[in-house]
């Protein structure tokens, strides 16, 4: 397998189901969180995707803006047939390139992962925190990754034993 080749490119709507599939098993596994496929859909354009010589998903991942220089890495995930084969470290290359072009110099991830995140330039994010300011509109929003970030108790059964990382972006 090693000599095949895959691509890595940005996500279509045709593309869901393929990544809902590569997503389930970690869900099974309690690795990832799952989601309907609505919130797939809504999110189409913040993935990218990787496939092998024959059009097959092989791996994907998102990358979420939360504020002007933050995103999430999410929902990062490769077929176990291709572990080992550089597509999480591809998939993981573009999102930051993704990030780069869009001006902002720090990412996040939350993550079992630790070693791979660490590979890649990503530090464990201890205490720390964002400015109040900032912090006092990052709260206010609904979404479970940015509450993740945040550190905030309601997220805490679902996020046991995983580490939040971040990266600073030169």
């Amino acid at each position: 397998m090693s000599e095949q080749r895959f691509t890595v490119r940005r996500a279509r709507t045709s593309d869901v189901p393929g990544i809902r599939a590569l997503v389930e098993p970690l869900v099974q596994e309690r690795i990832l969180l799952g989601k309907d496929m609505v919130v797939f859909y809504e999110a189409v354009q913040e993935f990218r995707v990787a496939e092998d010589a024959d059009g097959r998903l092989i791996g994907c991942g998102a990358l979420h803006v939360m504020w002007e220089d933050l995103a999430e890495v999410r929902t990062l995930a490769v077929d176990r047939e291709w572990l080992g084969h550089g597509v999480g470290h591809a998939l993981l290359d573009r999102l930051e390139a993704d990030a780069r072009e869009l001006g902002l110099s720090r990412l996040f991830c939350l993550t079992f992962e630790v070693p791979f995140f660490t590979r890649h330039g990503f530090e464990d994010m201890g205490t720390e925190t964002v400015d109040p300011s900032v912090y006092a509109e990052l709260v206010r929003s609904p979404d479970e990754g940015v509450a993740e970030f945040l550190d905030l108790a309601r997220v805490k059964p679902n996020t046991l034993g995983n580490t939040r990382m971040v990266k600073r972006l030169v």
